[in-house]
């Protein structure tokens, strides 16, 4: 029954991060269904994670490690939150979703064996038009070399303002903000410009380190949206599951 369980969650999460097509043929409650009723389930009973490689159940989220790619990992709330489209990520009380997964970048750098500058990492999440699972996740991996060289423009803007770039043949603005927490978090930023709530479906975002200490140097915020002229819904694209920047090990 374990490994029937196990090879069930290994095309999941094959699914999860896989091309449209495939998308469309994944169970939209796989992931939820693992973290709630396999993970949670094991840390509550046992203390230990089960399939996931981290549980914290007082700050309401789960880490699991993405089947596609070495070094990806996605953080996936213990609670049902659909996805960037909730009004529950706004919520005065919400978990700081971005500031938990940017701690967790620290198994990425495990999974290559080597440390990495906070620039050469990126946390991203997508649109419900451009995603499977119908729980929300943030994805959490190295960034591509081409996209970190464009981005590094940004690295001394003065926090707060936006710019517009085509990055990868797509519209993105990019903010750099000397927080990911509180009124910086970055549904906040994102969705604070925006004429109302429901468009926050159409969103994505990608977050990385301004510098290679975003503690000193701040971070980058990078939003694209379906709603705009060769704007995106994705900017998973610009992350690098193969991690070819980290040196052979």
């Amino acid at each position: 029954m374990r490994l029937a369980l196990y090879t069930f969650i290994s095309v999941v999460l094959a699914a999860t991060s896989s091309g449209c097509a495939t998308l469309a043929a994944a169970d939209s409650n796989a992931l939820w269904r693992i973290v709630d009723g396999q993970c949670v389930m094991s840390m509550q009973s046992s203390g230990t994670p089960g399939f996931c490689t981290r549980v914290d159940l007082q700050a309401h989220y789960a880490i699991l490690k993405d089947i596609n790619g070495s070094s990806q990992y996605l953080l996936i709330p213990t609670d049902r939150v659909t996805g960037i489209e909730s009004p529950q990520i706004l919520a005065d009380d919400a978990p700081p979703y971005w500031s938990d997964a940017w701690n967790a970048r620290t198994y990425v750098q495990k999974a290559v064996k080597q440390e990495l500058g906070d620039e050469q990492l990126g946390l991203e999440i997508n649109s419900p038009y451009r995603r499977s699972q119908s729980q929300l996740h943030i994805h959490i991996d190295c960034l591509r070399k081409d996209v970190i060289d464009v981005l590094a423009r940004y690295r001394r803007d003065a926090p707060g303002k936006w710019h517009w770039d085509t990055i990868d043949g797509n519209r993105y603005r990019v903010m750099r903000v000397a927080s990911i927490d509180g009124a910086d978090d970055p549904f906040r930023v994102v969705a604070r410009d925006l004429p109302n709530d429901t468009t926050m479906a159409s969103q994505t975002i990608l977050v990385t380190g301004a510098g290679p200490s975003a503690k000193s140097d701040g971070w980058l915020i990078v939003n694209s949206s379906l709603d705009l002229d060769e704007g995106s819904g994705s900017a998973e694209p610009l992350m690098d599951h193969a991690c070819k920047l980290a040196r052979k090990s």
